[in-house]
């Protein structure tokens, strides 16, 4: 059993805090006296059945080792850490305590990071509901990839098909934009076509999260913020609703 101690400054910024314990066995690690929770990095996965994930197909039976993906890695390694239990003061540190249950590990290799989400995808077919987020202080700033049609891929590897509508890039840019949050109902009314329910059809998005954007004047912030409360009350359930 080994005890270790270090401090180090606050990250900069509103991105979320992650504890990286890489290189440890198996313990328990506090800051500022706060619990991060028991590790346990030395935990590895079987090196052998993994595949491709555009290989993996659920469908069919039930097998236990179907999909399976991280061969080879720890069972975790990153740890949330709470901005709320940091010291906010710049020039103040915060204390990292750990406990090594386990011999063998090294310390090293450990450090504080941040982590930004820079973008959000979703896809759904027709009759489907997109609700899209950025993290807290981020809002929508532009839209890398949309398309409605048949689409095809994945989130970072989009695909345009065969055909697609080509107001798709406006009714979401439209839709989201200057907000933190969107609903983008999937159906071809919302995109002005005639035909409603074409087979085959799906909206694919990937849109880009940035912090706020002080170029968007404050009467379309007002604007926005009145359509998300206008949307919430909307959506609300009514009496008994929920009992249904």
């Amino acid at each position: 059993m080994t005890w270790y101690k270090t401090s180090f400054k606050t990250p900069e910024g509103n991105d979320s805090v992650v504890l990286d314990l890489l290189g440890l066995t198996k313990g328990e690690a506090w800051i500022n006296g706060h619990s991060i929770g028991r590790y346990w990095p030395a935990m590895i996965a079987d090196t052998n059945g993994c595949i491709d994930s555009d290989n993996c197909d659920y469908r069919g039976s039930y097998v236990a080792d179907k999909c399976l993906s991280g061969c080879g890695e720890p069972s975790q390694r990153f740890y949330h850490v709470p901005r709320s239990f940091l010291n906010k003061k710049k020039k103040s540190y915060n204390t990292l305590i750990l406990f090594e249950e386990m011999g063998g590990g090294s310390p090293l290799n450990v450090s504080v990071q941040t982590i930004s989400i820079g973008y959000i995808c979703a896809d759904g077919s027709d009759g489907k509901t997109l609700e899209l987020k950025c993290p807290d202080g981020k809002v929508f700033s532009k839209t890398e990839f949309v398309s409605y049609g048949d689409t095809s891929g994945k989130c970072g590897s989009f695909e345009r098909g065969k055909w697609k509508t080509p107001d798709s890039v406006s009714v979401v840019e439209n839709l989201c934009i200057g907000k933190q949050s969107c609903s983008i109902d999937v159906w071809s009314s919302t995109f002005n076509l005639k035909l409603i329910g074409s087979d085959g059809s799906r909206l694919a998005v990937q849109l880009q999260c940035d912090w706020y954007d002080p170029k968007i004047s404050p009467e379309q912030r007002v604007k926005n913020l009145h359509e998300e409360l206008e949307n919430l009350i909307t959506n609300m359930p009514g009496p008994g609703e929920d009992e249904l």
